[in-house]
């Protein structure tokens, strides 16, 4: 987005299709196609201001030395698979003074894990309800066990300032909002997919514990 630009606002439909379109291959996950979609979620936190702070500058930094990779070495890096086996077969995740792509794409995969959560437990709310519970909730689940206590500690304080379901919407959807919860359940469900088949990839090399 070029500087002065206004933000446009958040589309679940362009994350759909992004996340539908790297799931082409079968068992693997097209990087390019996943950090599109990654881009239109990290507009959600833009556009929620500094309630997610904790979290969007670590993710805009990840996207960014991805999408660096890919520009450098695009054979190499267009897919997780192709990514983790070059790595591996080069020694890369051993190196010192490389910024491996591997543990970049963890900590998304891990930030994919709270978006997703969050998201489905706001498809259950009503318009009135107070979202900070939920997001408290998503949080406590996946990201939180891979935060430092004083991270944790900074990010549930943040959450109670959380609007409504309403007015979270109307704030990151300007007046899409009743497109974007009629495309939330699909967009969910190849979500899931995204999230099972890269654990997969992982468990498959034994990467989840990347440091």
């Amino acid at each position: 987005m070029a500087e002065g630009m206004e933000m446009s606002y958040f589309d679940l439909r362009v994350v759909h299709d992004y996340f539908d379109r790297a799931l082409r291959e079968e068992d693997n996950v097209d990087i390019k196609d996943y950090l599109e979609a990654y881009n239109e979620l990290y507009k959600f936190f833009q556009l929620m201001g500094t309630v997610f702070s904790f979290v969007s500058l670590d993710l805009k930094q990840k996207i960014e030395i991805l999408q660096n990779l890919i520009e450098k070495d695009e054979n190499n890096y267009c897919s997780i698979k192709t990514m983790i086996e070059y790595e591996k077969k080069n020694n890369l995740l051993q190196k010192k003074d490389f910024v491996t792509g591997s543990r970049t794409l963890l900590r998304l995969h891990r930030g994919l894990d709270f978006i997703s959560e969050f998201l489905r437990q706001l498809s259950e709310l009503s318009d009135s309800d107070n979202t900070s519970t939920s997001c408290q909730d998503a949080y406590n689940m996946t990201l939180a066990k891979h935060h430092s206590w004083i991270i944790r500690k900074a990010a549930v304080v943040a959450m109670y300032t959380m609007p409504s379901r309403a007015v979270l919407f109307k704030k990151v959807c300007g007046e899409n909002i009743q497109k974007n919860i009629e495309i939330l359940p699909k967009m969910l469900e190849v979500t899931a997919h995204i999230i099972n088949r890269t654990h997969i990839l992982y468990e498959l090399h034994k990467l989840h514990n990347l440091a």
